[in-house]
């Protein structure tokens, strides 16, 4: 505690916090870095993840930053996992200070990110997210004072090259620049001497205690590759184990087959929702989960204690990304152990890595194992986008029969009353009723022809029922109330009230209230109630014809009596 003492200085603030977690000593990038941050200086350091590496910079982010004065101080970093760690050890240490710490980063709501932001002193951020708030101006980055470029050389094996530079331009060029990188390659010592002005090198051992690590393989074929897995992990004395695969097909592969085999283990991967990752992380780093199983999105940024063993079910693709994944046991002076699984698809990648002289690498005969049953199988390509097309097509066939459906139907109702209010469309609800049948249709907007009684009529009613608040032309024989539209009603007691639109009720009783559209619902009925099936050209022959007849018996009437005149004119002739 001492040291810290002399470190951090008595009247820091992360000193009290130090003390609360019960830190004794400091770690060797700590007493490096710690004094030359807190002088202002700009430093290049050299550090692997669990190095102690984010207590060194926080020291220099928490000084220098003044509450209710805008973003200070500025932490880009490559993964999201890593940046939501460094903002919770960031808040802890400057909690007595009250500093508002805030992360930003892609998979979650960034209006939320907004609100924080506009309060927060120090945010920590991955490149793509930030510069999305760059564009939108949701991000003022000209009072920083302290920048931090934490795995500066996963962010360039990402890709994140020239958002970084990007990002840096945006920042004042009056500040303080602190990079950590686990492998100072020569695109990091580029950045350092565009950006960073007289840095201070400093280089740290490795974390991971060399003596108390053991790495073996097996070489083992392919067909047996999951199966010597399986045997591993059950007889293996280990509490918590992580396994590394290099796709996430793999990755679901393997956590899925052991979960159906009893084993409590979950998956971590890119494709899931951000939400979802930090779910899997705080459950394996609970202990409610025995088993990880992670792409090398793992390998860094996650600060798990109690790891005792390492499974490398896919060889890494070069040597630093095996630096990252065995760094994860052996930690703290506790012991450790490397699996790795071997392969013939894998030679050239474990060759380069079996020859360093960096690792000790010991061969172990593979034990005898059998053949295990594979219980999930990932889809291939031809069959993912067969079963996607078929879907396509069975989807495109259900909308095409809904459309036909939706015309309307036309089956038998058996004591069926069919009532239609409101409706927005054409109704054609034609069947036969076992009993009384009655079609309500009340307030159907457009045409509405019925028999009965005919009242405020404004139109012509051409209607044999009771049509009430029809505008337009109603065509009734009786009463027609009010009626708003045409309303062809032709059924014995028809009653058809309030019809904006056209509403063809041919049953009994037929009442068709509030439908929107046309209403078509005509019905025999058992008992001969509901036999009314005439249409509009029956009934406008049978007018026709009456008017031929009533010409007709004009015409006889008029001919009979200028024959009686022409009768009686001859008789006074004759008298």
């Amino acid at each position: 505690m001492e040291n810290f003492e002399k470190l951090l200085g008595i009247d820091n603030p992360i000193l009290q916090v130090i003390t609360e977690r019960g830190f004794e000593n400091p770690s060797e990038i700590q007493e490096l870095a710690i004094p030359k941050v807190l002088e202002g200086k700009d430093i290049i350091a050299g550090a692997s993840t669990g190095s102690g590496k984010t207590l060194a910079f926080a020291a220099g982010l928490i000084k220098n930053a003044k509450k209710d004065f805008g973003v200070q101080g500025f932490v880009i970093t490559p993964t999201r996992e890593l940046a939501d760690q460094i903002t919770r050890e960031l808040s802890d240490f400057s909690k007595h200070k009250k500093l508002k710490i805030t992360s930003v980063y892609g998979g979650v709501s960034i209006y939320n990110q907004v609100k924080n932001i506009e309060s927060a002193e120090i945010v920590v951020g991955t490149p793509g997210r930030i510069l999305d708030h760059l564009k939108r101006g949701t991000i003022d980055l000209s009072k920083v004072n302290t920048l931090v470029l934490d795995e500066a050389d996963r962010m360039f094996d990402m890709g994140f090259r020239d958002d970084v530079q990007s990002i840096i331009n945006h920042c004042p060029k009056k500040r303080q620049t602190l990079l950590f990188s686990a492998t100072i390659s020569s695109d990091v010592i580029k950045l350092a001497n565009k950006y960073l002005e007289n840095p201070i090198e400093i280089s740290a051992k490795a974390h991971v205690d060399a003596s108390k690590l053991k790495q073996i393989y097996y070489d083992i074929e392919d067909g047996l590759k999951y199966s010597l897995l399986k045997h591993l992990v059950e007889n293996e004395k280990s509490k918590l184990s992580m396994i590394f695969c290099n796709t996430r097909k793999n990755v679901d592969f393997v956590s899925k087959n052991l979960k159906f085999m009893g084993l409590n283990a979950i998956p971590l991967h890119g494709g899931f929702s951000q939400d979802k990752r930090n779910r899997f992380i705080e459950m394996f780093q609970k202990g409610e989960a025995d088993i990880l199983v992670a792409t090398d999105v793992a390998a860094r940024g996650l600060d798990i204690q109690g790891i005792t063993h390492i499974y490398n079910y896919d060889i890494p693709i070069n040597k630093e990304e095996y630096i990252h994944r065995i760094g994860r046991t052996a930690r703290a002076g506790k012991e450790g152990k490397v699996i790795n699984i071997l392969t013939g698809r894998h030679y050239d990648n474990f060759q380069d890595i079996f020859q360093s002289k960096e690792f000790n690498i010991e061969s172990k005969t593979a034990p005898e194992v059998s053949r295990v049953r594979i219980r999930w199988m990932p889809e291939k390509r031809e069959e993912r986008n067969r079963r996607r097309s078929d879907m396509g097509r069975e989807r495109d066939s259900n909308s095409w029969k809904k459309r036909n459906n939706s015309r309307g139907d036309r089956g038998n109702s058996w004591n069926n009353r069919s009532d239609s209010r409101g409706s927005y469309g054409r109704n054609n609800n034609r069947g036969n009723s076992w009993n009384n049948n009655r079609d309500d249709s009340r307030g159907s907007y457009t045409r509405s022809n019925s028999q009965g009684d005919n009242k405020r009529s404004y139109g012509r009613g051409n209607s044999g029922g009771d049509n009430r608040g029809s505008y337009g032309r109603s065509d009734s024989r009786g009463e027609n109330r009010g009626s708003y539209g045409r309303s062809d009603s032709r059924g014995s007691g028809g009653d058809n009230r309030g019809s904006y639109g056209r509403s063809d009720s041919r049953g009994s009783r037929g009442d068709n209230r509030g439908s929107y559209g046309r209403d078509n619902s005509g019905g025999n009925s058992w008992k001969g109630r509901n036999d009314s099936k005439g249409n509009r050209n029956e009934n406008s022959n049978d007018r026709r014809n009456n008017r031929r007849e009533n010409n007709s018996d004009r015409g006889n009437s008029y001919s009979k009596n200028k024959y009686s005149k022409n009768k009686n004119f001859k008789k006074k002739i004759t008298n």
